[in-house]
């Protein structure tokens, strides 16, 4: 074997020769492979211990790569180095091979990069990513039905609504804003199916308005159904009052001044409170905005959110003293989050003991890139591509 000679560079961490041929070697890639005959190639070595591309004019290779060597297995590796790829640890060092000699050349700065992506780190990410809440979505047996309740009883407005024969559904999105800007409702219809179980773990949907018994009067009028009149909540001041829609569904209204977010909640009820906290604050980026239990009445509760409750909407999670599983019936589905990166959201899912659903990636027709995951009482929520959501929405 001839001798390598090795430049040194500024960084401690230097790859061994065999840690380069076993890194080439592995996804593919012969440095003796390449000739002047050929037109520059470039090369993506995906998210293994090298990455980058490899130029072969004349003779001489140059490779702009990463390669991170710790004296680790393989397989360790590999994992370090697709964490640090996903979280854009930056490295670069230029290899240049002359006939039988290389020269290993820093070409620019080199990150000192740890093997592993600590927790600390991935909820820093979290919490820089730009998340909303985009919607909700739950089936209903009669869209038409539920349609005209929601504009004419709770003042909603039907944003659009599309039909997709093929697979048997429609849907129908209502809200109080443009989805650009505001949480709303899908509604699903599927053809033929006229009821739903909504369980015992789904509790209700909360709309802020400024006049709760007025509100509730012209509710009344229109044939709802009230099952709580307005009054003080318990414990509290807040004036409140549930309704529900035709398909059982609760509505809590809140009384409250004018708010850019009038549909303003989603109640659901966990089997462990301080671990669905935990577990939103971590893989969801959310924030603990409130905690108040209710001992004379055997619950606790937990707002969380990406915004003051007055002004965003917020997730309600309530724990019932010693109940610790719900029946989550076929009624409710899901809610939808944006996020900059689906990929990066379904690695910090992971990392935080969620159960993924679907691997990130692009929806079949459309395009827009989804990724799906369960909490750990099984409540399903779904991140989306924030430009590819509002690509959809341009596209209508």
């Amino acid at each position: 074997m001839e001798m390598v000679r090795i430049i040194p560079m500024a960084s401690s961490i230097r790859p061994s020769l065999s840690s380069f041929r076993s890194c080439v070697s592995r996804f593919g890639v012969s440095l003796s492979s390449c000739n002047s005959s050929r037109r520059p190639s470039f090369l993506h070595l995906g998210s293994g211990i090298c990455a980058g591309r490899i130029y072969c004019p004349g003779g001489f290779i140059y490779a702009f790569l990463i390669c991170f060597y710790f004296s680790l297995t393989d397989s360790k590796c590999y994992a370090a180095v697709q964490q640090s790829q996903l979280f854009s640890v930056k490295a670069s060092k230029l290899f240049r091979v002359e006939g039988s000699n290389m020269a290993v050349r820093a070409a620019g700065n080199m990150a000192q990069a740890s093997t592993s992506i600590t927790q600390e780190e991935a909820l820093e990410w979290v919490k820089k990513d730009n998340r909303r809440m985009l919607h909700v979505v739950y089936r209903v047996g009669d869209l038409e039905r539920t349609i005209k309740f929601y504009t004419e009883c709770l003042g909603m407005k039907l944003l659009r609504k599309r039909d997709i024969p093929e697979e048997r559904y429609t849907n129908a999105f209502l809200g109080y804003g443009p989805e650009d800007s505001h949480f709303v409702i899908e509604l699903t219809y599927n053809y033929g199916v006229d009821k739903y179980d909504i369980g015992t773990g789904f509790g209700h949907f909360g709309i802020a308005v400024e006049d709760v018994a007025k509100t509730v009067d012209l509710i009344k009028a229109k044939g709802g159904k009230v099952t709580r009149e307005p009054g003080p909540v318990k414990g509290g001041s807040t004036v409140i009052a549930f309704i529900e829609d035709p398909d059982g569904y609760k509505f809590e209204l809140i009384e409250r001044g004018p708010t850019p977010e009038p549909l303003c909640q989603v109640m659901l009820r966990v089997g462990d409170l301080d671990r669905s906290i935990n577990f939103y604050e971590k893989a969801f980026g959310m924030e603990l905005l409130r905690k108040r239990d209710n001992p004379e009445y055997k619950y606790t509760i937990a707002m969380m959110g990406y915004g003051p409750e007055d002004k965003s909407v917020v997730l309600e999670l309530t724990y019932n003293y010693g109940v610790t599983q719900y029946d989550k019936g076929n009624a409710y589905a899901q809610i939808a989050i944006g996020t900059d990166d689906v990929y990066k959201t379904a690695e910090v899912i992971k990392m935080s003991e969620g159960k993924l659903t679907r691997e990130p990636g692009p929806l079949p027709g459309i395009n827009t890139k989804i990724a799906a995951c369960l909490d750990p009482d099984g409540w399903k929520t779904v991140f989306v591509d924030n430009i590819d959501f509002l690509k959809e929405l341009e596209l209508l």
